[in-house]
């Protein structure tokens, strides 16, 4: 199940958990309402044939959908990679993950720009809004598997802090202001 916590500011080692001390966790419903971050709880044994993942899919329109490894092994230039991943910035489309193996850490701005980190292990789906600043690291174990899913072609382009005039970031934060809430 995932776990999100409000970090604390120090900028060394990424790939560890970063808590206020004391811990500040937030609940999956307080994040959605701080950031519109959605969370699925998806098993990962039964997904290719439960119809749960299938059902979200359609309902989202997500029509494109590929497979990504993240670790030392199978990315070239890793240590660059994983410091390019923790750049925040946002996108202008949603950024939908859903860990099949492994763990790793997003990080997302809520409305009073503070760093929430979300911990995501295998059968974790995330759903980031697009125009939200954002940013990805591993964790220690240095190693997730994950499907990304897209509305259409994926177009993925990082536009990084500051993109405040993008409508894309304009749109969220009219969201974040008015707040989220979930349909009926």
């Amino acid at each position: 199940m995932v776990k999100a916590w409000y970090m604390d500011n120090d900028t060394t080692n990424q790939c560890l958990e970063h808590h206020r001390n004391p811990p500040e966790f937030i609940t999956v419903e307080d994040l959605y309402k701080k950031t519109g971050v959605e969370y699925f709880k998806i098993n990962v044994e039964t997904y290719k044939t439960d119809g749960i993942l299938d059902k979200i899919k359609e309902e989202r329109g997500y029509t494109y959908e590929d497979e990504i490894v993240c670790s030392k092994e199978c990315l070239p230039n890793f240590e660059e990679k994983l410091k390019s991943f923790f750049t925040e910035h946002l996108h202008t489309d949603e950024e939908i993950r859903f860990v099949l193996e492994g763990s790793g850490y997003f990080d997302v701005r809520d409305g009073d720009d503070q760093w929430i980190r979300i911990a995501v292990y295998a059968g974790d789906m995330i759903v980031i809004p697009k125009g939200i600043y954002h940013r990805f690291t591993l964790d220690t174990n240095h190693f997730i598997r994950a499907k990304r899913f897209f509305v259409g072609e994926p177009v993925w382009l990082p536009y990084n802090r500051p993109a405040d005039d993008m409508p894309c970031r304009k749109e969220y934060v009219d969201k974040l202001q008015k707040g989220f809430v979930t349909a009926a």
